[in-house]
């Protein structure tokens, strides 16, 4: 936890066996006969109950320690919604009527915590793992080790109150740079740093924008040498001067590491002397890379503790030494659940600095991702702490980071379930998410990139990812460039690079919605229940979400225009979607209006994923670039969808380092008043250096005639030039 006690005004009153606490938001009521507590609002309308005689405490022998095991019950009402509890790869939106068992893995990432559509949420706060389940009578967590049963309940009103109040609790999201939102290349592996660089300098020839590569692993050579934090590999033998290549490109570099390390690296060694390492087999468990493992020759890789401070102080030495001096712009945290391979219950008395490994599992990505932010932003503060990671606890968006969901398998189920997973996820309060776009493996399809199944699955989920937080291309089996999918005139490859494209014109948007994230506790990937609790028909829909607040974004996810090996584009098919009641709707590619509460077929060839914008927004479009600095921002169509009062908020800095947190940034609110047809650009607050005193916004009022999707509007309503200061128009 980062919130420290304050004081809070509330009243007691006691009628006969019930004692009642209020504050100026809840109402807690203690049966002082039977120990029951019961959570209201200021109106008294029940939110939430412990179940009568619902407290465990069970002895438990805990590696030696003599603790309990713990749990509680809670009563919900019978057809109550509630989401969270982490990520998993289910395909649930609403998460009632099941049972998880949360230790963290590969690709499911538990958060003890859910959020009702009453607008209350719980947070069970406790690291070891927890069995939580759901029935028609009660609503549970039991957690192997406790001293305490210790929860938290927020009422936040909705959903966004919720996960305001759990980032006031846990921490809240700082800003990433704005590199980190273009568009990213990656594969498992880039075997050399001439590979590497030649990458990036073929999307340059190419034309095809690109802000990101990332090197993976066995850049430090052998097993036995795993996570050396040191290029010792001899396929790259100037690291700096790849580093500097790929800097030269106007590209940005981020790199794997673990948390583990191999018996003949120098960090193993001195872990070792401070009793820093833990003992149960993980990856690789080879020290030989032949596939598959020849576990004769063991690894001897071990898991290090980054529960112990000087633990975490041994991990970033190496790691500034080796290279973030090198101008590495960030991290690739790979396994931080971490992996634990051929499972025995003895492994969680595991000895950690806080007690044993079972009290602390869950909390593992925490303290590892939290060890290097810390460190990192503690040596430097010219480039904001990136960290993509495969796990996640509560309270890791303090952190700057963004978790993708683990190796998940290339499959139309796969691709839908990825929605779900990342709506929940984003629901516990961590507002950063992706997958690898594509799916890691590519096991249920033979031919790999000669498949033509595969090659739509991969068009439509490359689709998805221009609509989530980081979009990141990245799998085994076969390597996953643009340039692998033919060529400019086929098909899949226009449909990729034209939603690369269209991620990079839509910055001016996406970054603006990260300040919201961080200002005012938003979330990015907005499941439906966030902006519109009160449509049923909206609750348990998981396969659309807003993007930002004005962005529906509904994926396709199976397969229109291939059957085995055959690809077929004559008939072009449709996608069913659902347009929440409570606005009106206008298709972005088309501008034609709908109203809400109502499901639509929209045609779907594969260069268009269906995507719609609520009345009363006002987008900023940006100009084409090849990466998302190219250019500024000084000449933005700014696109009103009139049908309801509305506003945006175009917020802008220097892209990266903490200035921001020292007041460099300005922000220009533009509002729209539909029944005036006025819109108003407002005095520009802040400023920053390397701030445009002036500029112009070419404003457009969309509709069926000229809403032409991500190309520049021809016929402009009206061209401001902004100085700064208010400007109303008329339109």
């Amino acid at each position: 936890m980062i919130k420290t006690p304050q004081k809070t005004s509330f009243t007691i009153k006691e009628n006969g066996n019930v004692l009642s606490v209020s504050s100026p938001i809840i109402i807690v009521k203690l049966n002082l006969k039977n120990g029951q507590i019961v959570f209201a609002d200021r109106k008294g309308e029940q939110l939430l109950a412990e179940k009568v005689s619902g407290i465990a405490f069970t002895d438990f022998n805990d590696a030696g320690n003599p603790t309990f095991s713990v749990s509680q019950s809670f009563v919900l009402d019978k057809d109550e919604a509630i989401y969270g509890l982490g990520q998993q790869q289910q395909g649930k939106m609403i998460q009632r009527n099941l049972k998880l068992n949360m230790v963290q893995g590969n690709t499911d990432d538990y958060v003890p915590f859910f959020q009702s559509v009453k607008g209350y949420g719980l947070f069970w706060d406790n690291y070891s793992p927890t069995l939580f389940s759901d029935t028609q009578d009660e609503t549970s967590f039991k957690s192997d080790v406790g001293d305490c049963v210790d929860y938290y309940f927020m009422a936040g009103g909705n959903a966004d109150g919720v996960i305001a109040q759990m980032r006031d609790l846990t921490g809240q999201a700082p800003m990433f740079p704005l590199w980190t939102f273009g568009f990213w290349q990656s594969k498992e592996r880039y075997k050399s740093q001439d590979e590497t660089v030649g990458v990036v300098r073929k999307y340059r020839e190419l034309g095809v924008p690109l802000d990101g590569i990332i090197q993976d692993w066995q850049y430090w050579g052998n097993n036995y040498l795993w996570n050396a934090m040191e290029f010792l590999n001899e396929e790259f033998p100037n690291p700096q001067k790849m580093v500097d290549e790929v800097h030269h490109l106007n590209a940005h570099m981020i790199i794997s590491i673990w948390n583990s390390f191999g018996p003949q690296t120098k960090q193993y060694k001195e872990l070792e002397k401070i009793g820093a390492l833990m003992d149960f087999q993980t990856w690789p468990q080879s020290g030989s890379t032949l596939w598959p493992p020849k576990r004769d020759y063991p690894s001897g890789v071990r898991v290090y503790d980054p529960f112990n401070p000087e633990a975490r102080d041994i991990y970033w030495k190496y790691l500034n030494n080796g290279i973030f001096r090198l101008g590495m712009d960030g991290w690739w945290m790979d396994s931080s659940e971490p992996d634990h391979l051929d499972f025995k219950p003895i492994d969680l008395d595991n000895k950690t600095y806080l007690g044993s490994f079972r009290k602390v599992r869950n909390a593992y990505p925490l303290m590892t991702v939290g060890g290097l932010s810390q460190h990192q932003r503690a040596t430097s503060s010219d480039k904001r702490v990136f960290i993509l990671t495969r796990s996640a606890f509560a309270g890791q968006q303090r952190y700057g980071a963004n978790t993708w969901s683990g190796d998940v398998t290339a499959s139309w189920d796969v691709l839908k379930n990825q929605i779900s997973a990342g709506l929940n996820f984003s629901l516990c309060g961590i507002p950063y998410w992706n997958s690898d776009i594509g799916g890691f493996f590519l096991s249920r399809f033979r031919k790999k990139l000669d498949d033509a199944g595969y090659r739509e699955l991969y068009a439509r989920w490359l689709q998805f990812g221009a609509f989530c937080p980081m979009m990141r291309s990245h799998g085994a089996d076969a390597p996953r460039e643009i340039y692998q999918f033919g060529k400019k005139g086929d098909k899949v490859y226009d449909a990729i690079e034209k939603f690369i494209h269209l991620r990079y014109i839509l910055l001016p948007y996406i970054y603006s919605a990260s300040w919201e994230v961080t200002a005012n506790q938003s979330s990015m990937m907005r499941a439906l229940v966030m902006d519109f609790a009160h449509d049923k028909k909206a609750l348990d829909i998981n396969d659309e979400y807003m993007f930002g607040n004005s962005i529906l974004v509904c994926p396709v996810t199976h397969a229109m225009y291939s059957k085995d090996t055959e690809e077929d584009f004559s008939v072009i098919r449709s996608r069913e979607l659902y347009l929440p009641a409570g606005s009106d709707w206008f298709d972005f590619w088309t501008g034609e209006r709908f109203s809400g509460g109502i499901t639509v077929a929209k045609e779907a060839p594969l260069d268009i994923m269906p995507l719609y914008v609520k009345a009363g927004s006002i987008l900023p479009v940006g100009p084409k670039v090849q990466f998302a600095a190219e250019k500024k921002w000084d000449n933005l169509e700014i696109r009103v969808y009139d049908g309801a009062d509305g506003g945006f908020t175009l917020y802008e800095d220097e892209n990266d380092n903490y200035n921001y947190e020292k007041g460099a940034f300005s922000t220009i609110t533009f509002t729209w008043n539909d029944a005036k047809k006025r819109l108003t650009i407002n005095e520009r607050s802040g400023s920053f250096p390397g701030m445009m005193k002036e500029r112009k916004f070419r404003i457009v009022k969309v509709s069926r005639v000229n809403g032409i999707g991500m190309e520049p509007v021809e016929q402009v309503d009206q061209t401001i030039t902004y100085d700064g200061g208010k400007v109303s128009v008329k339109l």
